[in-house]
């Protein structure tokens, strides 16, 4: 059971590793990606969304109807992004007006839905907490890295603190849309030449 738990929990930070490896969650990658504070903020409030969603769809997928799954799973998910709003705006407000319209938008994303309809729906509670905690711990590194590499590239900065050299002239395309692109294709490049399973 523990090794099942082990590998439920660890595939979403490789082998199933979202936005590289699943290739979904591609719109807030892009988009709120300009600092660190931003991508740990959208990371943290989809894997509070991905775990919470994950346990009661498991819980509850014996009395939902086959016709009316979908509707079902995303009034659950609906459910907590408003949860995770109003607990952003109640005590990380700044964050909360930085992300903006980005946080309702959860309620529609792939990855949330999809390990929804392809994990929490066929399996037990225990291993679809471990997958939408270990799925969405992977997206908030994901988001960590990129925005990281965009914030210290595009302003200089590392959490809005400088950490180049003084002369250093910033990269002020990497914290604008085409930078996004740039740096999003680059890791995809560079992690898709390593094999999912390294074992």
């Amino acid at each position: 059971m523990s090794k099942t738990i082990t590998h439920e929990f660890f595939k979403g930070f490789w082998e199933v590793l979202p936005p590289f490896r699943l290739v979904l969650g591609l719109c807030p990658t892009l988009a709120v990606t300009t600092s660190v504070e931003n991508g740990l903020g959208m990371g943290l409030a989809t894997t509070f969304v991905l775990l919470f969603s994950n346990i009661i769809i498991s819980s509850i997928k014996k009395i939902i109807p086959k016709k009316v799954r979908i509707a079902s799973y995303i009034v659950v998910i609906a459910t907590f992004v408003v949860i995770v709003e109003l607990l952003m705006k109640a005590y990380f407000f700044a964050i909360s007006q930085k992300l903006g319209l980005f946080i309702p938008l959860i309620v529609v994303n792939c990855i949330i839905l999809g390990r929804a309809e392809a994990f929490a729906s066929k399996n037990p509670v225990y291993l679809s907490a471990a997958d939408g905690l270990g799925i969405g711990l992977g997206f908030t590194m994901s988001l960590f890295l990129v925005s990281a590499i965009r914030e210290i590239l595009g302003s200089g900065a590392f959490f809005g603190m400088s950490v180049m050299w003084e002369s250093f002239e910033p990269f002020a395309f990497m914290v604008k849309a085409p930078g996004a692109f740039i740096c999003l294709g680059m890791l995809l490049a560079i992690i898709n030449l390593v094999p999912k399973k390294t074992a």
